[in-house]
């Protein structure tokens, strides 16, 4: 099993909109990773970098997942042990959510966030709440992402009502995201039961 690839970022190819693959040159050998296309970002051509590994082997194929860490890999390794759930859907997840966004939506058994993502309908987020809820509330402690995680303070109905009211507006993920941790480090705010206040603060902490 492939841990971890160090190499020379070669290329990235995206042959369809949904797919996003890197070419890693390893000691003058080629290697193909299909990489959420929010890592494309990151990537700098012709420079080193360290791409955490997933590899899926199968009768007639073999496929390498990158990853930019290891936590991402691990929660991808997650995501696919879910029944019904595979690599496709979890990168989807990733790319749409993130990898904080995810385990959050998860372990707080957040529906609407986690049926955002593109190829996620109800029943499937429902599986993966009910399936992954307990395992990802241990595991995020376990490798350190507790502190980066403050939005599982949240009322999960509340935030989900926020969300789609500010994605409805036009603003971006990572703008919702920001609003999201302005209002968790709140105090009064977080105990607030009517949304418009909730609103009010998310609007104010993105302008």
């Amino acid at each position: 099993m492939i841990s971890y690839l160090k190499g020379i970022a070669i290329q990235i190819q995206t042959p369809t909109n949904t797919r996003s693959i890197l070419i890693l040159e390893v000691n003058g050998i080629g290697y193909e990773l299909q990489i959420p296309q929010r890592m494309t970002l990151e990537v700098i051509l012709n420079s080193e970098l360290l791409v955490f590994a997933h590899q899926q082997v199968r009768e007639d194929s073999m496929t390498l997942y990158g990853f930019s860490s290891a936590a991402e890999r691990d929660l991808f390794r997650q995501l696919i042990s879910v029944s019904g759930v595979g690599a496709s859907l979890a990168i989807a997840l990733l790319d749409k959510l993130g990898l904080a966004d995810t385990v959050s939506a998860i372990v707080t058994s957040n529906i609407q966030r986690l049926s955002t993502a593109p190829g996620v309908g109800k029943k499937t987020a429902e599986r993966l709440a009910l399936e992954l809820r307990s395992k990802l509330g241990q595991w995020r402690v376990a490798s350190g992402l507790m502190e980066a995680l403050p939005l599982t303070s949240l009322n999960p109905t509340m935030q989900a009502e926020v969300e789609m009211t500010l994605l409805a507006l036009g603003y971006s993920n990572d703008e919702i995201h920001h609003a999201l941790q302005a209002i968790s480090q709140d105090s009064l705010m977080v105990k607030s039961p009517n949304v418009e206040d909730w609103l009010r603060l998310a609007i104010a902490s993105i302008q």
